[in-house]
């Protein structure tokens, strides 16, 4: 890579920013101009191995060669047309994410958080609809420390303050019990229950991974008591934790999916609800939408990462450079970490606080040339791109290492 001609530097442009943009970030000081693959680049041309992959948006690299084939092409044709009309891109990625996920129909959207947002309207109304629920009385079962967006409605069941604060009023309707805690989850669920909503692991509380047969119960529990699983896959899904979907560790299939970031390659925002035909047949014309869910550009992009998918390339190398990623954190135990937890290419990494914060390893990361993102107090996530090499990982690994010493 080549960095391009810039007349503003790093730090100039991060000034720029302050007076210009919302606060509602607190970024890294690197400011990224060029990316190829695993590998991003600042305007002053300095390289930085990316270990974060954009949350999992960048499951596939930067810039994967058949995803920018695929966005050009439809660049070249058709971008956008609303769902006032058809395009000629959309069925055919329903059909192929349908198939890949082994559900009946698909609801595109955008971003995750409308993911999130659409689930649960969706599971409402299969509860008025099909169960039999009163009307405005349905309730869904959410799991502590969760994290599924920051719209209104989400942070409503968040237990993160920071998330909540000064954001009231509070959307009613749900019910909020510890993560991987089976008998306070069926203690929850009542006749009024709509869904139980999960995160098969949850991300941004640091890669918290339940026990064995935990997401196994929630199926069983679910479909005993008569409500439905949905399974927010949105960082966990399509290969990051070396299969497909994180639920196909243990062989479950929830009634609705929720996928985003890596479904749009990094190239466009695309995401969507994924479910059985009994949950999604509830809807009809008019009772939900969004004008670019499902447009031409992001179906053509999103099929592409189906194919990519379909290969099963990338969840055998999850699972392989996994094995990498956990034997060099193992390493590193009594060596300024504390505990990590991982699956696949993700994983949770508990520094100890004498040596930093997870905000002070980042930096400090950042200056060997390896970008990371912290989460709460002393623990930082490990996300890198599916096509890192063994040796791209070792090199991480090696620069983690240390910045703890």
């Amino acid at each position: 890579m080549t960095a391009p001609a810039q007349t503003r530097s790093s730090a100039d442009l991060i000034r720029a920013e302050e007076p210009v943009l919302a606060h509602n970030y607190h970024p890294l000081p690197v400011v990224v101009s060029r990316a190829e693959g695993t590998w991003v680049e600042d305007v002053e041309g300095r390289r930085y191995l990316d270990m974060l992959a954009g949350y999992s948006a960048l499951n596939f690299g930067h810039r994967h060669p058949a995803l920018i084939e695929a966005a050009h092409a439809q660049l070249d044709r058709l971008t956008l047309t609303s769902r006032a009309f058809h395009n000629d891109r959309l069925a055919g990625f329903a059909e192929r994410l349908a198939a890949l996920t082994g559900q009946d129909m698909v609801l595109p959207m955008n971003t995750g958080a409308e993911a999130v947002e659409s689930g649960i309207k969706v599971a409402r109304k299969w509860a008025y609809d099909v169960k039999g629920v009163p009307a405005d009385q349905a309730t869904i079962v959410v799991a502590a420390d969760n994290f599924h967006g920051r719209t209104t409605t989400i942070v409503s069941f968040s237990t993160d303050e920071t998330a909540r604060q000064g954001f009231g009023p509070f959307t009613p309707g749900f019910r909020v019990v510890p993560y991987n805690d089976l008998p306070a989850l069926e203690a929850a669920i009542d006749e009024t229950t709509a869904a139980v909503l999960l995160e098969p692991i949850q991300g941004e509380a640091g890669v918290l991974i339940p026990d064995q047969g935990y997401l196994a119960s929630v199926r069983e529990l679910t479909t005993r008591k008569g409500c439905l699983f949905i399974a927010d896959e949105i960082q966990s899904g399509l290969g990051r934790t070396g299969r497909t979907l994180a639920v196909d560790h243990e062989s479950v299939v929830p009634d609705v999916l929720l996928l985003g970031k890596a479904l749009g390659g990094g190239i466009v925002p695309v995401s969507a609800v994924v479910g059985s035909r009994e949950v999604l047949g509830v809807l009809r014309p008019g009772e939900h939408g969004s004008t670019f869910g499902g447009n031409p550009l992001a179906a053509a992009v999103g099929t592409a990462v189906v194919e990519l998918l379909e290969t099963g390339e990338f969840q055998r190398r999850a699972t392989e450079l996994g094995v990498v990623l956990r034997g060099g954190l193992s390493a590193l135990l009594g060596k300024g970490v504390v505990g990590f937890r991982a699956r696949g290419l993700w994983a949770g990494v508990d520094v100890d606080p004498a040596v930093g914060t997870g905000r002070e390893i980042s930096q400090r990361l950042m200056r060997e040339g390896v970008l990371v993102k912290d989460t709460h107090g002393s623990t930082i996530r490990l996300a890198p791109p599916l096509t890192i090499t063994p040796e791209e990982l070792t090199g991480a690994l090696g620069a983690l290492e240390k910045v703890l010493g």
